[in-house]
């Protein structure tokens, strides 16, 4: 046991017996500090509010990225270009303004991402579980559908002749997406063959359908899902021997080629893999549908190079076909698999997931201008995702805590979950990290209580802003506040007066 210590001690010297980066000599002296605050006190006294109508507006929405997760992507962005880390800048961080928003859906203290996303795209806040639907409506019921439609801001953007994009690396009918153009009081129906048979003969509509058919002429959709397009025990293109991966529409429509015979005189493309993308002449296409995946897309971590493209990549080639429109563009990105990797208790898919997001926001912002595109960044809710244990600086964000437990003399990594699929007894007892690969992509990090999946968290989240009318986004709001502020820059939706 001491001998464990003393190597779990060496490992936390801030000299680092394992070469971890020192932190800079500058820092010892007060001069560094006060200059370095002065400057931002000079740069935040010159800041310009500005008054100006956005063009375009952008939404880069980190599914589960919470305040923790922030800063430990933060970390891990500074030590992936071989720094401590902790001083680094996400370009997130370099946005001017920043507020929180309460995440709570009508009926839920901490949210899902479907009652969130209707908050965030339409306005207004809705029970869990369904999207584009108000709070009258009720899950899985479909007969209160009808009156309850709320319209999102991708909606409104294109009722005011803007071109209007979706890119995620989730399904394009997960439920953050769908709430973009769908109304439905079950984020599950994502085609028909996931959907009761009472709301079929209801009327009520999947939500692959409504997603070609509710908005027509969504110039860029980009993301996974392809299967819940095509027919049942249709063969899928990329993986024919995989039967998962296989068709699931009862209906036996064929959605792609629906949308493709619809698009045959426009300037169309439909893709499904990075060289098809790649071979693309923005400047020659004004509507795209590009379905990587049969599902959800892969995490960045396991994602092949060859066939998938990153979220950056697609958000590049989203904004330069968005471009072609002189009166602007509404664009969602969705960094899905945040997320999803929180649930799974993985967290270094979790931030290097975030830290691609990061890379989009940054590639945004140098092919458009601060002056006329309203930028925001946020997420729809946190995880019971933490990192403590007294780290020294530098310390590796998927290390372990410097000291061992004084309760049952264990060590321990810094990131923990307060539950989900970590929990883990040896011999009736918790086990010692020190002995695990918790360095691993798929580590699961240590959680308190077990469940198959790990849950969210519910405290608010934080709003990152830059360009027109972005101090109105400001102080603690509803989550609902988002797009108004968004559409009042733009002068679209209801706001179209002033």
């Amino acid at each position: 046991m001491k001998t464990s210590g003393l190597l779990i001690a060496c490992s936390f010297l801030i000299s680092g017996c394992m070469g971890m980066p020192q932190f800079p000599e500058q820092e010892k002296n007060p001069k560094f500090w006060n200059d370095w605050a002065q400057q931002t006190l000079k740069d935040s006294l010159e800041q310009d509010f500005s008054n100006k109508k956005a063009k375009n507006l952008i939404l880069f929405l980190g599914d589960g990225m919470g305040v923790p997760t922030v800063t430990a992507a933060r970390i891990l962005k500074g030590q992936l270009s071989g720094k401590s880390g902790e001083e680094t800048q996400l370009e997130m961080d370099k946005f001017p303004f920043v507020s929180l928003a309460k995440t709570y859906n009508t009926d839920a203290q901490v949210p899902d991402s479907a009652g969130t996303a209707t908050a965030y795209l339409c306005g207004v806040k809705a029970n869990e579980g369904t999207v584009g639907v108000s709070a009258g409506a009720v899950r899985s019921q479909c007969n209160t559908t009808k009156g309850n439609e709320v319209t999102s801001i991708l909606r409104w953007a294109k009722d005011a002749k803007k071109s209007v994009g979706i890119v995620t690396t989730t399904r394009v009918n997960h439920a953050t997406p769908s709430a973009a153009y769908a109304h439905c009081v079950d984020r599950d129906w994502y085609s028909d063959n996931e959907m009761p048979a009472e709301a079929l003969q209801s009327g009520c509509k999947d939500i692959a359908r409504q997603l070609f058919e509710n908005i027509p002429y969504i110039n860029v959709i980009m993301g996974g899902g392809r299967k819940y397009m095509y027919p049942i025990n249709m063969s899928d293109v990329e993986y024919p021997d995989i039967t998962k991966h296989s068709g699931t529409r009862k209906d036996k429509r064929n959605l792609v080629e629906e949308w493709k015979s619809k698009m045959k005189d426009e300037k169309a493309h439909y893709v499904w893999n990075k060289e098809q993308l790649k071979s693309l002449n923005p400047k020659n296409v004004d509507y795209l549908l590009a379905l990587f995946e049969p599902s959800d897309m892969s995490y960045d971590l396991d994602r092949n190079n060859n066939t998938d493209p990153s979220l950056t990549e697609m958000v590049e080639v989203a904004i330069k076909i968005l471009q072609n429109n002189p009166n602007g563009f509404y664009l969602l990105v969705e960094g899905g698999r945040i997320d999803h990797g929180h649930h799974e208790g993985k967290a270094k898919q979790a931030l290097y997931e975030a830290v691609e997001m990061d890379r989009a926001i940054g590639l945004a912002g140098r092919l458009t201008s601060i002056h006329d595109t309203l930028s925001v960044v946020t997420a729809d809710h946190s995880h019971v995702f933490s990192f403590g244990g007294y780290t020294q600086r530098g310390n590796t964000i998927f290390g372990l805590a410097p000291k061992i437990s004084d309760v049952d003399h264990k060590s321990y990594t810094s990131i923990l979950y307060g539950n989900g699929p970590g929990y883990k007894l040896v011999k009736g007892e918790r086990e010692n990290a020190s002995v695990a690969k918790y360095d691993e992509k798929n580590y699961q990090a240590q959680a308190a209580v077990p469940l198959s999946s790990e849950t969210h968290g519910g405290e608010d989240v934080a709003v990152f802003a830059k360009g027109p009318m972005a101090h109105l986004l400001h102080g603690v709001q509803e989550q609902n506040y988002i797009p108004h502020v968004m559409a009042y820059a733009a002068c679209i939706g209801q706001n179209k007066n002033h």
